[in-house]
């Protein structure tokens, strides 16, 4: 329910214009979408000046690039930054590649003053906003774009084009550029010489499993077009996938996918060399083997057993860092990387020799259990993947020195935003973005996950932002599996006050339902700008729930406003997010 209404959020502010007839002309300038920030810059004049500067560099930039494959990238140096990007099929000349560009700008302009904007041609695409955005790889809203013919031959074409987008999907993002473009005859129809022909593309700027997420959504979303149009589209933020039955590309821009793909001679090579390798060699793997084996069992402690994960499959585990390595990567876990302290320790920040910046939790050994909270996040978040929820790059361990390794999020937590360093700096629509997101990431772990994953402990500060102030689920540490045949656990209580449900923090009786109250104290966290469960004795600080209680009484215009963040205080608050309070009363 929350998906679906995030996608109609967003869809509401794109715009995707109809599509014509396929044409096969060098520029390809069909427009297939667009759309506009709802934001206007700060100063409209300065940053509309600045994105005129970031387009004509741009243009040089593809102009002396002399590339069929085209990708710029541009900001600002002072004053508020401007971040663009352009990027053409590689089946385009790069003359083509330049006259594309010219349109998508000039089609881009009817932004106006909004501080973002994009437009997305079949034969190139053009962004800009006042954030950096180059390693976005999806957004909501972006659905399939079918047209309006059908194929001659539509059981076999539709047939063949599965196949292909199924190659693509695979093979795309393991070729150097994010780019392929391939072509089939379509077998057992009755007219000779039908093809079929598709191409995958993803932005450069984003990673292998960025371009692979990318496509496996727009593999999904094409869907809707098989079986009923002989042409169909799937855009999204960094990648593109497309068929058809008639040619849009030329016969020398066909990609062979067989290295990629694991068949063909050079994977008949690769399977008998690797037959050969066992066979040959397989005397001294079990020597070998067996040796490993006694030396590890007379070499390994006592193991501890996990106490946080039951009822479910044997999991993988992730990565394994060196602890040296992450020692120097934030400089001996000094007091100036530190990022903030948890339930088991100290989050800090680290540079890799790679340059890449991560999170790196500390775990304090001040339990027996403390090894197995370390076993039990490990394995839990290592196979847990979702846009809202942090992800876990790999951990380590030396003696009682437990460490989690995580990716970096520049925006710290949300309890900054709502009442430390930097109240009052989120709007309405980054407050609502969070709340979605958080839902979002909720709605995974109890119901799309194998096994109902309950958290324990959601609260502002658990909740992390990332450069585009979209949130993400943090510190799984407490997270416990529930079995399927159970409706709710009895535990010991490990959460935090103000945000706990009463059947758990007073009987241990835990369900999902414990994740859902916390939620409902964080909207009204979020909507209020105040503090749940602060202890000071300032009434400006007392309990959220006993300041507004009953809670249900505030549920009116007249009152409305005295729930809204001080900060942000408009009419606005009482005319369009009533429903947002109204979702915080179900919570709870």
């Amino acid at each position: 329910m929350v998906d679906s209404a995030v996608r109609r959020w967003f869809t509401a502010a794109v715009l995707i214009a109809s599509l014509s007839e396929p044409a096969v002309r060098g520029q390809q300038t069909d427009q297939l979408n667009k759309g506009c920030s709802q934001y206007n810059a700060t100063d409209a004049t300065d940053f509309s000046r600045r994105l005129n500067s970031s387009f004509a560099d741009l243009r040089n930039q593809l102009l002396l690039s002399h590339r069929q494959n085209n990708i710029s990238k541009h900001f600002a140096t002072t004053g508020p930054p401007v971040y663009a990007m352009v990027q053409c099929r590689n089946y385009l000349s790069a003359a083509d590649c330049v006259a594309c560009y010219d349109a998508a700008v000039a089609a881009i302009r009817s932004c106006s003053s909004a501080n973002g904007g994009r437009v997305i041609f079949d034969g190139c695409f053009l962004r800009y906003e006042s954030n950096n955005f180059y390693d976005q790889t999806t957004l909501p809203g972006n659905l399939a774009i079918c047209s309006n013919r059908t194929a001659l031959q539509r059981v076999p074409f539709n047939a063949t084009v599965e196949q292909l987008l199924n190659e693509l999907q695979t093979a795309t993002p393991k070729i150097d550029g994010f780019f392929a473009a391939t072509k089939r005859v379509v077998s057992g129809g009755s007219s000779g010489g039908a093809a079929a022909y598709a191409v995958a593309q993803c932005a450069e700027t984003i990673s292998k499993s960025g371009c692979q997420d990318c496509l496996a959504v727009a593999h999904k979303n094409i869907q809707g077009c098989l079986g009923k149009s002989a042409e169909g589209r799937a855009v999204d933020a960094a990648c593109f996938l497309r068929y058809s039955d008639t040619p849009f590309f030329a016969e020398d821009h066909v990609t062979n996918l067989e290295p990629f793909l694991g068949i063909g001679s050079s994977g008949k090579k690769k399977k008998a060399i690797i037959i050969g390798c066992v066979v040959g060699g397989m005397g001294l793997v079990l020597v070998f083997g067996v040796v490993f084996l006694l030396y590890q069992r007379s070499n390994k402690p006592e193991a501890t057993k996990r106490g946080n994960i039951s009822g479910t499959t044997e999991l993988r585990g992730p990565e394994t860092y060196r602890f040296k390595d992450l020692k120097a990567a934030t400089k001996d876990f000094c007091e100036e990387n530190k990022l903030g302290e948890g339930g088991f320790g100290g989050v800090y920040k680290g540079v890799l020799r790679s340059g890449d910046v991560v999170a790196v939790k500390k775990l304090a050994m001040i339990s027996s259990r403390a090894k197995a909270d370390f076993d039990s996040e490990v394995k839990l978040i290592t196979n847990v993947h979702h846009r809202n929820l942090i992800r876990l790059l790999g951990c380590s361990s030396k003696g009682e020195d437990l460490l989690l390794v995580y990716e970096y999020m520049a925006n710290g937590s949300l309890d900054k935003y709502l009442y430390g360093e930097k109240r009052g700096t989120l709007n309405w629509k980054q407050r609502f973005d969070i709340i979605f997101g958080t839902a979002r990431g909720l709605a995974y772990l109890h119901d799309q996950f194998h096994v109902c994953i309950i958290h324990r402990d959601i609260k502002s500060s658990n909740i992390l932002l990332d450069n585009s102030f979209q949130p993400k689920i943090a510190d799984f540490g407490l997270a416990r599996l529930l079995p399927e045949n159970q409706s709710h656990l009895s535990t010991r209580f490990a959460g935090t006050l103000g945000y706990t449900a009463p059947e758990y923090a007073i009987h241990g009786h835990l369900s999902e339902k414990v994740d859902t109250y916390s939620f409902g104290v964080v909207v009204l966290e979020i909507v209020s700008g105040r503090r749940s469960g602060n202890v000071q004795s300032d009434p400006e600080n007392e309990y959220l729930l006993k300041q507004y209680g009953p809670v249900k009484q505030a549920f009116n215009k007249p009152n409305m406003k005295a729930v809204a963040s001080k900060s942000l205080e408009s009419k606005a608050f009482v005319n369009l997010n009533a429903s947002y309070f109204c979702l915080h009363l179900r919570c709870i």
